[in-house]
């Protein structure tokens, strides 16, 4: 069952008692799409959603009457499909938690710039679909189990058949929270990477400019490229929380894996890394986008260095197998643990202290978004090697 993604024309009501915010929010908002509208008070923009059962709700963190935490909990208690961000302009710790025990969904600080206030919006909203969705998976869950105690035994082939609309069900709920918890991380990691990131690009320009050996110009260089390439999966992982992935381009996965080796060369080097390829001829090309395919290979490669902390072998091998192209990974560091094995591509597990849990799971969402697979080939005391699958373009 299809996800529906947002509607572009949602409804959104602005409740501060500051019309310049009042008129700001509603211009940016506009142009986006939203349909926008306006309330000076908290009574009145109770009204607004009791009328109009609006999607989102921009709501002042400071209002006069009647406070905006006190209306949040209102609002939350009252009218429950319409998700709330707080416009705040004091920002820590103790108010963050205070606004989402309330039950508000996002929190921005004023004053507010118009890419962060509709990435937010979007972000929520997209959070909502799923959610509401979810919402009504359960409830049929629900319904199911109440139909199948009605049943009497001449109706097994119909309570076989409804079993597995719930199993379907069930498995869609499950995949949906992930769907919703990725969503959620993609989008606070991306704002706040962003920032230090623009400075790290700035200052790496000031010394590239500044520099008068030939070798730390090229240097520099390669950390801008760098820098380049997280920017295009920031931007990625935020498009991800909005809407479905298009198939880009044909990609030649033994280029896209040459790139990923080079950027972990110094890595590799400090690390007393000894790397092996065997390429079988040319593969065919894969439809895929670039980028994506070689965050795959830089998220097996970082978990690979990390299993070799004293130095070791990196062998990749890539084929054509029945139509498919197959890349292996492996390493010789110590293996993953079999009873570990089961749970390494759900999101945010993890066995390292300063691990996020999110590698492997981002391997397998890009896979099997160009219909591909990526599985543990073997895992032992002498390292542990993954297998990917894509299917091959078929020559024209």
């Amino acid at each position: 069952m299809d996800i529906p993604l947002p509607d572009s024309k949602a409804a959104v009501v602005v409740i501060d008692d500051d019309p310049h915010i009042l008129e700001l929010a509603g211009l940016i908002l506009s142009r986006k799409g939203y349909h926008v509208l306006a309330a000076s008070t908290a009574r009145q923009g109770m009204d607004i959603i009791a009328a109009q059962a609006p999607e989102l709700a921009l709501l002042d963190y400071m209002m006069p009457e009647m406070d905006g935490l006190a209306t949040l909990r209102e609002i939350k208690a009252r009218y429950p499909d319409t998700y709330v961000i707080m416009f705040t302009g004091k920002g820590n710790e103790e108010i963050a938690v205070e606004l989402m025990k309330g039950g508000a969904s996002e929190y921005i600080l004023k004053p507010f710039n118009n890419r962060d206030l509709t990435d937010r919006l979007d972000s929520v909203l997209r959070i909502r679909e799923i959610e509401l969705h979810n919402k009504a998976l359960q409830q049929e869950h629900v319904r199911l189990l109440e139909e199948i105690d009605t049943w009497n035994q001449e109706l097994q082939k119909r309570v076989r058949e409804k079993t597995e609309a719930l199993q379907k069900a069930q498995s869609e709920i499950a995949q949906s929270e992930k769907l919703a918890a990725l969503g959620y991380l993609s989008a606070g990691m991306a704002h706040e990477i962003r920032n230090p990131l623009n400075s790290i690009s700035l200052f790496a320009q000031l010394m590239r400019q500044n520099a008068a050996d030939h070798e730390q110009r090229e240097y520099l260089g390669k950390i801008l490229k760098e820098i380049d390439r997280i920017d295009v999966i920031i931007c990625k992982l935020l498009d991800a929380s909005r809407r479905s992935r298009t198939i880009s381009s044909d990609v030649q996965i033994d280029r896209v894996v040459d790139n990923a080796i080079d950027a972990f060369s110094p890595q590799i080097e400090a690390g007393n890394i000894r790397v092996e390829r065997r390429y079988h001829g040319v593969p065919p090309a894969i439809k895929a986008d670039p980028a994506e395919v070689e965050q795959i290979f830089t998220n097996l490669f970082l978990n690979a260095l990390d299993e070799m902390p004293g130095g070791g072998r990196l062998d990749i091998e890539i084929y054509e197998e029945n139509g498919w192209v197959v890349v292996t990974v492996g390493d010789s560091g110590g293996g993953i643990p079999a009873e570990v094995l089961p749970n390494i591509f759900e999101p945010f597990f993890t066995t390292k202290s300063r691990g996020t849990g999110m590698g492997l799971p981002v391997v397998q969402r890009i896979a099997r978004i160009y219909q591909g697979t990526v599985s543990v080939e073997k895992s032992s005391a002498e390292g542990t090697v993954f297998r990917l699958e894509f299917p091959a373009v078929v020559p024209a």
